[in-house]
């Protein structure tokens, strides 16, 4: 059976964050995720989680999205990434968590993709060995431009894959959400099925809308049995907004009845 997480940060937003953990836990899930750990209550999160039993499945590497200065991009970007993959492994005990998510952040004007490229590449190289000494996973991020993420640099799959077998370690793996990589390329099974070694994590919604696996374009069921059979052991997040939020309860009980029937 598969391992599901529901991504806390577009759920039950009338909670205040740490109350929503507990709700998870009442679902029958066994982890939970979120994105920035370096903007939250971190104790009360600790808290919340270890009084509810749960993991947390996935977190984000502070790049990016929170500090131009650590993009992965620059070409000197490694430095201040190898300190954000620490402050990681530093974090990661107190929430159960063994998995980062790296951004990359948008795509540099004056600078030649190539070159965006290896500076990639050479920072995920100079974090690997900490990460693996540490028995973490980084995992990297494709998005859409199309219609959530315009101008960001890693928008397919393919680029991806080919930055793993460039950094060559097994503590980097790719994120796999499927709702970017509808949108980006489409031919989802074929894209998953061939790389699922180095796939370290999903993310789930469907297309359009974002919303639950059950309202849109992509056949979850059939995709959820090929990744299974695939062999894939590790979690796929539930990373998507409830088409009603007042059902998000309902929402998600429907997720796990769908996966347990397959």
């Amino acid at each position: 059976m598969l391992k599901l997480s529901p991504c806390i940060e577009m759920m039950w937003g009338d909670l205040e964050f740490a109350a929503r953990i507990p709700r998870v836990a009442a679902l029958g899930f066994k982890a939970f995720e979120f994105w920035g750990w370096w903007n939250k209550d971190l104790d009360a999160v600790e808290r919340a989680a270890k009084d509810s039993g749960l993991e947390v499945a996935v977190c984000c590497v502070k790049t990016a999205f929170t500090d131009k200065v650590a993009s992965i991009l620059l070409p000197n970007g490694h430095k201040p990434f190898v300190e954000a993959v620490k402050d990681c492994i530093e974090v990661g005990p107190r929430l159960n968590c063994s998995r980062f998510i790296v951004t990359v952040g948008n795509e540099l004007p004056d600078a030649p993709r190539a070159a965006q490229h290896k500076a990639c590449v050479e920072a995920l190289k100079a974090a690997a060995p900490a990460a693996e000494d540490a028995g973490i996973t980084l995992v990297l991020e494709p998005l859409n431009l199309l219609v959530d993420h315009a101008g960001y640099y890693l928008s397919t799959s393919s680029e991806g894959f080919q930055i793993l077998d460039e950094v060559n370690s097994p503590a980097v793996k790719l994120l796999f959400d499927i709702y970017h990589q509808q949108i980006t390329e489409g031919n989802l099974t074929r894209n998953i099925c061939n790389n699922i070694e180095k796939i370290g994590h999903f993310h789930v919604a469907n297309n359009p809308g974002r919303h639950e696996p059950a309202i849109g374009e992509i056949n979850y069921p059939y995709l959820f049995t090929r990744i299974r059979e695939a062999g894939y052991k590790h979690f796929l997040g539930l990373e998507f907004s409830p088409s009603d939020p007042a059902k998000t309860d309902e929402i998600l009980e429907g997720v796990l009845q769908m996966q347990a029937a397959l």
